[in-house]
């Protein structure tokens, strides 16, 4: 996203986002859906395929020179919810570039041609809504973000 030749778009003030979000690579998926829908579930799955833990359940999200960045709630820093099991703590990456926004939903279409738009903090992420009962999730949320996530910024930093 450019700044259309009007010089570097300012940072927005960061605003708590209840949500989940890992880090594969420079990109991040950022996770969202209702409670019971395995937000937390599909991050493991992630993670447990190299994916690192930006924030589980509550994130800090800011516009920064036209692209999201995720960070990790200072409350729930390196926590993840484990059904049957509690909070767990794992290594966390502490600021990503979010390239993919995914929504478990159980109404989500069979095939899609193109991406949905949703706006969060100010910026506008490519958006696929994923069946959350449809294995292989993680498998299924990573081909999502190669095929249509944003284009690789900076590294995850942390």
């Amino acid at each position: 996203m450019g700044t259309g030749g009007r010089g570097v778009i300012p940072a927005r003030s960061p605003v708590a986002h209840q949500g989940t979000c890992v880090a594969i690579g420079s990109r991040a998926i950022l996770i969202e859906g209702p409670s019971g829908t395995g937000k937390s579930a599909l991050a493991l799955e992630l993670i447990d395929r190299g994916a690192r833990l930006v924030g589980d359940d509550s994130l800090l999200l800011e516009g920064r020179d036209g692209a999201l960045v995720a960070r990790p709630h200072p409350q729930t820093r390196g926590l993840i919810e484990v059904r049957n099991l509690g909070l767990v703590t794992l290594p966390v990456c502490d600021e990503a570039r979010v390239a993919l926004l995914i929504r478990l939903d159980e109404n989500a279409p069979r095939f899609i041609e193109t991406a949905q738009i949703a706006e969060r903090a100010g910026c506008a992420l490519p958006m696929v809504r994923l069946w959350p009962a449809a294995a292989p999730l993680a498998l299924k949320a990573e081909l999502a973000l190669r095929k249509y996530g944003l284009p690789s910024g900076e590294r995850c930093t942390g």
